[in-house]
């Protein structure tokens, strides 16, 4: 195994176990105030220290990671679930009037940043958790869709394919039957690496009071309401920062290991 793929796993193990645990156990409750304990650091009691209001720094990060692991996955299952079949259905239907309706649509999407498109809808829509699922969920779709189609159109010269279609088989079922399990690998580790984008756009949102709404915490809003206090308690911004660098990071390095365990012709060149 891989160093990147083992720290990935580690990493990103980290934060998806911290995330379950949150739902059963936290040290503190996150939402009980104890101003006489603000701003206390790192101690035996509070093993991150305490924010502004008193708050649990250890226990605000495990339900923020809960939160940005929620929405970052949500959103990553809308992209794959809308975009890989309009990839499919591209690829299939190459050069032809669909594939381009569908690319031009993408190419549309993608004239304007993520975290541009992310602020429109959420601030059309209204700040909120589910609301900045639906943004980032939008914008992947276009990422899987292009992921797709690339990755299948090479499939569909093969002889097989060809053989599949003299037999009779419709483009849906050999979309479906051969081309899928063909590029399900490089599905994987787009998803993976959307997955880490998605945290940092969940935590961007909740930075501009665009994500997840009090009291629930998030990563990003930690970070927001730890500007003022930064340079009297530099853990209260330090925290939450490093929960994002390190999960993100996790996930990036995951998906660079599957990526090369996933793929024969890097192995091969290992």
């Amino acid at each position: 195994m891989r160093l990147s793929l083992f720290l990935g796993f580690l990493l990103a193990g980290l934060a998806l176990f911290a995330a379950g645990l949150s739902l059963i156990w936290t040290p503190y409750d996150v939402t009980q105030l104890a101003v006489t304990q603000k701003l206390r650091p790192p101690s035996a009691a509070h093993w991150l220290g305490t924010d502004h209001l008193g708050r649990d720094m250890f226990s605000m990060i495990m339900v923020g990671a809960r939160t940005s692991i929620a929405v970052a996955l949500v959103a990553v299952g809308i992209g794959m679930g809308i975009g890989v079949p309009l990839g499919l259905a591209a690829a299939a239907d190459r050069g032809g009037w669909l594939d381009e309706i569908i690319m031009r649509a993408n190419d549309l999407i993608f004239a304007f940043p993520s975290l541009v498109i992310a602020i429109l809808i959420t601030a059309a829509l209204g700040p909120s958790a589910v609301n900045a699922i639906i943004a980032i969920g939008i914008f992947n779709i276009p990422v899987f869709a292009r992921v797709t189609r690339g990755s299948a159109l090479p499939i569909w010269t093969l002889d097989y394919i060809r053989a599949a279609r003299v037999a009779g088989k419709g483009m849906a079922r050999i979309s479906l039957q051969h081309v899928l399990p063909n590029i399900a690998n490089v599905l994987i580790v787009q998803a993976t690496i959307q997955f880490s984008l998605g945290i940092l756009a969940e935590a961007g949102l909740s930075y501009v009071g665009l994500g997840a709404q009090p009291p629930t915490p998030s990563w990003g809003r930690m970070l927001a309401e730890a500007q003022t206090m930064a340079s009297l308690a530099p853990h209260v911004a330090i925290v939450p920062g490093l929960a994002i660098l390190l999960t993100v990071l996790g996930l990036n390095l995951l998906g660079d290991g599957l990526r090369d365990a996933l793929d024969p012709r890097l192995r091969g060149a290992r």
